[in-house]
């Protein structure tokens, strides 16, 4: 299959295939637009059962932060890149060296971070290799670790939604969390000091175990989290958690987490709605963290010093945003993930105008 007929490529700007034998390098990195500014986005490092699994999951997650950027309305573009390996055994720091390498050859047009599988450490070896890499310590324009910022945007959005649903703040509210790495642990803090009762999964049984112990979250089988008597589920783990076989197992009102890509096709939008679910869509709620990074760029580029103040401002204008695309989705009678793709590519679209016409 030619990566024009993929039917996620979408009008992608560009594909790039990398491979380094001497050290097994092989990855894809992704460009979706670059109109709003440098496309970024994570690197992920999965064992995708074939070069085609990789490739769709790269354009996915390319375009998804082309929506997330825009929506959060900082001046990057999106793209994505994922390396074909298993993160606990292949790892060496002369692969991420090699990928660094195919970064910095896009001369900037990309801009990575870590990912689900990648971590600092990691990106510090690609870092010997090119500036385009963000989210690492040790310089003025460091942001740090950007998954708090990401959970205490989906934490908002968690609130705003509840608000909406049914009407009340959190205490006492029932979240059932699917996944607590990074960002669903930070979660399950922020939702267990607002007073939220918990209930939880995830493959790590240590992860849990963490978690359980700081919040007195309930534990259950990875399966059984759909079942959970919660008024908000909160996908926080890999993507496609929303389909057709688990739609219909959701007890409550809210579905708002902080994975990629939550819907597995649309029309599973289009049932959330129909059956009166409140679905917070993934790359709106899910932006805090590309908004730190986006101002670890910025400094940078500026060489001056991270702005706090800055991502604050673009986090409660995020939170402004998602209340649009929730009062939208009411008076036009239209699914939330809709009026959210609608408002992204309008955005990416008007920038694209400016850009030719400059």
């Amino acid at each position: 299959m030619s990566v024009f007929d993929s039917p996620a490529f979408e009008n992608h700007e560009g594909v790039h295939s990398v491979f380094d034998e001497k050290t097994g390098l092989k990855a894809i990195i992704a460009v979706h637009s670059t109109a709003r500014g440098p496309a970024a986005g994570g690197c992920r490092m999965w064992p995708y059962a074939s070069g085609e699994a990789a490739l769709t999951d790269a354009l996915k997650l390319s375009r998804a932060m082309s929506y997330k950027n825009a929506m959060a309305d900082i001046p990057l573009g999106g793209g994505k890149a994922v390396i074909i390996g298993d993160s606990r055994t292949d790892k060496t720091p002369a692969l991420f060296e090699a990928f660094g390498r195919a970064v910095d050859g896009l001369g900037g047009r990309y801009w990575t971070a870590e990912d689900v599988g990648v971590s600092p450490a990691d990106l510090a070896h690609a870092r010997k290799h090119t500036r385009f890499v963000a989210g690492l310590d040790g310089h003025p324009a460091a942001s740090g670790d950007p998954s708090p910022v990401t959970a205490e945007g989906v934490f908002r959005g968690v609130r705003l939604c509840v608000e909406r649903a049914y009407d009340r703040d959190l205490k006492g509210v029932t979240v059932a969390i699917q996944g607590v790495g990074h960002v669903g642990a930070w979660l399950a803090d922020k939702l267990h000091a607002a007073g939220a009762r918990l209930i939880i999964t995830d493959v790590n049984p240590a992860a849990l175990a963490q978690v359980a112990g700081r919040t007195g979250a309930t534990i259950v089988a990875p399966d059984a989290i759909f079942d959970a008597e919660a008024e908000v589920f909160a996908p926080c783990a890999l993507g496609g958690a929303l389909n057709a076989d688990t739609l219909g197992r959701l007890k409550g009102r809210v579905v708002a987490g902080a994975a990629n890509n939550q819907l597995a096709s649309p029309d599973v939008g289009q049932l959330l709605f129909e059956r009166g679910r409140l679905y917070a869509p993934d790359y709106v709620i899910n932006g805090g963290g590309i908004i730190n990074v986006a101002a670890e760029i910025a400094a940078l580029e500026a060489s001056a010093a991270f702005d706090p103040a800055w991502v604050e401002s673009r986090l409660q204008r995020l939170m402004t945003t998602l209340g649009e695309v929730l009062d939208r989705s009411i008076v036009e009678r239209r699914p939330t993930h809709e009026v959210a793709d609608e408002l992204a590519k309008a955005r990416i679209a008007g920038a694209e105008a400016a850009r030719r016409a400059a």
